[in-house]
């Protein structure tokens, strides 16, 4: 039976929806088939470590400086995950040309101010110590400029659970047609999937939809996690294998996967 705080998203049941899994719930057959992980991918904000305030506050602070609308609580959450110049073309009124600026002020600010506001989500500490005793590869894989990821990671002191850590191209006013520029997070999984290396494939955890359609396009589950800043019904739709409510159901689930290697 399925522990409690997992909830059941498999392909092959997204016709009949998604199904809150209780203990009196006989075994779901789309739980054998399940993959097996190798190691574990993470992303960062809003699955590790929730900015508080800290991402959503930089972009307000940005816009305002420079004369822009600044849009209600709801969109600046939604900027928290996507690539900070595609969010802010989509969801705001600035233009390409003052993307640079924008992202430098905003930089700023959060440098000064937003990593401290950040905490790390309860019990997500004791989850990546425990795969670490065991010798669990561990990664992070995030939108976010990859030197600025490290740290972020520094900043709250989890660097030392990754062994790697891979993010967009550091100059974030790059743009597609540009060279360096990385095309989202299915690249960024797909580079941090190669660096891992055992037997299988490793599973992805993250809060948003580019969370799970970025590995799904490289072939692997993504177990999505209920606290971070997905709005409701996105992971689901978005395809997650599993979704968790808390950290002791992410740690069960991703001991059941590892008991399949």
């Amino acid at each position: 039976m399925t522990a409690p705080g997992i909830i059941v998203t498999d392909q092959a049941r997204a016709q009949d929806g998604v199904q809150e899994c209780r203990q009196d719930r006989a075994q779901d057959p789309a739980q054998d088939r399940a993959q097996a992980c190798a190691g574990v991918l993470f992303d960062l904000d809003g699955t590790l470590v929730d900015p508080a305030g800290g991402i959503s506050g930089g972009i307000a602070h940005a816009l305002h400086e420079m004369g822009l609308p600044v849009p209600g609580e709801s969109v600046l959450a939604a900027m928290v995950g996507p690539k900070l110049s595609d969010a802010l073309l989509d969801l705001t009124d600035a233009a390409a040309v003052q993307l640079p600026e924008l992202i430098r002020r905003y930089r700023r600010w959060y440098a000064l101010k937003g990593i401290a506001m950040g905490r790390v989500y309860p019990g997500v500490r004791e989850v990546l110590k425990d795969l670490q005793d065991r010798g669990i590869a561990l990664g992070v894989a995030t939108q976010k400029p990859q030197a600025l990821a490290g740290t972020v990671l520094r900043a709250h002191g989890l660097a030392g659970y990754f062994s790697e850590v891979f993010g967009s191209a550091d100059d974030e006013t790059l743009r597609p047609s540009d060279p360096g520029y990385r095309s989202g997070k299915s690249e960024i999984i797909a580079s941090a999937a190669r660096a891992m290396s055992g037997p299988g494939q490793p599973v992805m955890v993250g809060d948003r939809a580019q969370d799970v359609l970025g590995a799904r396009a490289n072939g692997l589950d993504c177990i999505g996690v209920k606290w971070g800043f997905s709005l409701r019904g996105e992971l689901e739709t978005a395809g997650a294998a599993v979704i968790v409510v808390d950290a002791p159901a992410l740690l069960t689930e991703l001991n059941r996967r590892l008991a399949r290697i």
